[in-house]
């Protein structure tokens, strides 16, 4: 049996199968678990529900996670739809693209960081206070996305660092929280990979071969393989786990130097 075989998960954030959520949606999908989707604005609504029949889903709704009457809305409908919730996927991340360029100091405006911290970091805790009837029901879990900038400047990273930093200690003090009702809460950080939304940080090609060089690995890593580690974090496989932020980025976060390859 599929380690996911009685597990029900809501997607928040899939947009295009260029993107991290496609490849968790797939490996839950793979694993057993019915899914349900979020799409924001009607421009996706068709292409999220054509990726949702994809993966034999009808439970597409929309929501802003802006808006907190929306959040109700969505976790309500996809717990209806499904018969339940036991598994959160937040994939949500977004800052004005003139804030992801140059320098930092320069970049960063007051509604920048503002919008950058609401829709990247407090929309998790919004959608887990929405999803916590559900998933205290049984062993919930909740998983987000962060990046290596969260630690360290990167490059044009710029506002999101500190969004995603929020996003971290929110999982912790989530992850502490709803430790009693059995709700785990973790998140990943992925390498980078080229997606939709890594597409407007400047610089990504780089970037990405600047990882394949580098990390122990020599290589980058995939949305696939992300995916199965995320599958991996949602099953009971990881019920001891919660509060971590695992790295799926081929150990390109352990070095502090590059070494030369020797034969």
């Amino acid at each position: 049996m599929s380690f996911l075989a009685t597990k029900r998960a809501l997607v928040v954030g899939l947009a295009s199968k260029r993107s991290i959520a496609w490849g968790i949606a797939r490996s839950l999908h793979r694993e057993g678990a019915r899914l349900a989707f979020s799409y924001q604005g009607e421009k996706l609504a068709n292409r999220v529900r054509d990726m949702a029949a994809e993966l034999d889903s009808t439970a597409v709704f929309e929501c802003d996670v802006a808006d907190d009457q929306a959040i109700e809305q969505l976790v309500g409908g996809s717990a209806a739809a499904l018969g339940g919730l036991d598994i959160l996927v937040h994939s949500v991340g977004f800052a004005p693209r003139e804030a992801l360029c140059g320098s930092f100091t320069e970049a960063t405006t007051r509604e920048a960081w503002r919008i950058a911290q609401d829709i990247s970091a407090y929309s998790l805790v919004a959608l887990t206070r929405a999803a916590r009837p559900h998933l205290a029901a049984g062993a919930g879990s909740v998983l987000t996305l962060s990046y290596l900038g969260a630690l360290r400047p990167l490059p044009n990273y710029n506002v999101m660092g500190p969004a995603k930093a929020s996003l971290e200690a929110a999982v912790r003090f989530l992850a502490q929280d709803l430790g009693a009702e059995g709700i785990r809460v973790n998140a990943i950080s992925a390498g980078p990979i080229k997606t939709l939304a890594a597409a407007g940080i400047a610089g990504l090609r780089g970037m990405l071969e600047h990882v394949a060089k580098t990390a122990p690995l020599r290589r980058g890593v995939s949305a696939e393989e992300v995916g199965d580690a995320a599958a991996f974090l949602c099953s009971d496989l990881a019920r001891g786990i919660t509060g971590e932020i695992l790295y799926v980025d081929a150990g390109y976060n352990i070095v502090g130097m590059a070494f030369p390859k020797t034969d």
